[in-house]
């Protein structure tokens, strides 16, 4: 299901913040939440999520710093903070949260009978009347107000469609559908989307928002899906941080709208050029590595070993590139030269160095790399400039 609008503007809800410091050992102090939310706010993000304030003194303080500082600065993001459906829970939200410029309160609640009967122990009805009670106490502080129908894609259709009509209705300005234990698939996901979107009377006074899991590695393929089917809203982290198997990577989800603009028709303000620098923060602040292999940001993302792979990179970077490492913060490709790597590569690199072998010594040159090649993971730089020098 293809978007039909071109130039749909998809808020990036980052959650990093909340959902990305919920991952085990991922603990921030409020100075390391400030630093990384003034990074996201840079970045472009439209709405950061800073904490739950309720959850602790220090998240308290975390979100209060943020909404002074980063939400108070000029062209600021919305900062938004995280509430249980509980009236006590919403006030003490607002008040870390009033500082900024544009607060949101995002107040939750589970809608799958999963949750309802297991860990709430109340009805459906009664789900509705503690949804919607708890969107009215938000409005009394705020219009700017999301709910989140936990659990959802494990929920009954027709009656998540009632709860989010009903919250609507009480004046939830965005309407969150969660993938809360990445149990959905992507083609199930987009017509749970489709669903809500025909079937919920008055779904277009809200933004239909989703938040995707990696339990089954398919949260970022699971927000693109949903995007595919009308949501303008997509919640994510960087490197995709967060509980268990973690969150849709923001990176993944930017890049994929950017590079494949024209099968979405959509696009972000994320200032694409600063993701890595972001992600790098992340990850050292956090201490949590990135993969090699993650897409956009691993050390091997724009990385190529294989001969046929840089001689096609060198003739025409299009090729092997679908996007530019400039797009995302970086500077040119990296040629890693390994046995599998041709005559073309070598030479590239020697040129870059410096050096200007004539033909013969070039060939001696390229059997000697082999050899070498051959016994080793790769040849450094300074291992092709020794064998360069014993030739010239």
């Amino acid at each position: 299901m293809k978007i039909k609008s071109a130039g749909s503007k998809i808020v990036v809800f980052d959650t990093t913040l909340r959902d990305g410091e919920q991952a085990p050992g991922c603990h921030l102090s409020p100075s390391a939440k400030v630093k990384v939310a003034r990074q996201l706010a840079k970045l472009g993000v439209d709405v950061i999520e800073a904490g739950f304030p309720a959850s602790s003194p220090a998240d308290f303080n975390a979100v209060s710093r943020i909404a002074k500082t980063v939400g108070r600065a000029k062209n600021a993001p919305e900062i938004c903070a995280l509430s249980r459906a509980i009236p006590s829970e919403i006030v003490r939200t607002w008040k870390a949260l009033k500082f900024a410029n544009r607060p949101r309160i995002h107040v939750f609640l589970a809608s799958s009978d999963i949750h309802l009967d297991h860990k709430l122990k109340i009805s459906r009805t009664e789900a509705v009347k503690r949804a919607v009670e708890s969107i009215r106490c938000a409005r009394t502080f705020t219009p700017n107000v999301q709910f989140s129908a936990e659990d959802a894609s494990r929920s009954d259709w027709k009656f998540l469609a009632r709860m989010l009509e009903a919250v609507i209705e009480a004046g939830a300005a965005t309407v969150n559908i969660p993938d809360t234990v990445g149990y959905s698939v992507p083609e199930e996901f987009a017509r749970l989307i489709a669903y809500l979107i025909e079937r919920v009377p008055n779904i277009r006074k809200a933004r239909v928002s989703v938040h995707c899991h990696d339990d089954l590695g398919m949260s970022v393929a699971n927000s693109l899906a949903a995007i595919s089917a009308g949501a303008r809203q997509v919640e994510c982290t960087v490197n995709g941080v967060g509980e268990r198997a973690g969150n849709a990577a923001l990176e993944e989800i930017v890049m994929a709208v950017k590079t494949r603009s024209d099968y979405f028709g959509a696009l972000t303000k994320v200032r694409t050029q600063r993701i890595i620098e972001t992600s790098r923060m992340v990850s050292k602040i956090m201490a949590m590595p990135v993969q090699r292999n993650k897409a956009v940001v691993g050390a091997n993302a724009f990385a190529h070993a294989a001969g046929i792979h840089q001689d096609g990179i060198l003739k025409y970077r299009p090729n092997y590139e679908v996007m530019r490492p400039e797009a995302v913060g970086l500077t040119g490709h990296n040629l890693v030269l390994t046995a599998r790597s041709g005559r073309r590569a070598v030479q590239y690199q020697l040129k870059e160095m410096g050096f200007n072998l004539p033909d013969e010594k070039s060939e001696d040159l390229f059997a000697k790399f082999k050899t070498m090649a051959d016994g080793r993971q790769e040849v450094s730089p300074a291992q092709l400039r020794s064998l360069a020098l014993g030739s010239a």
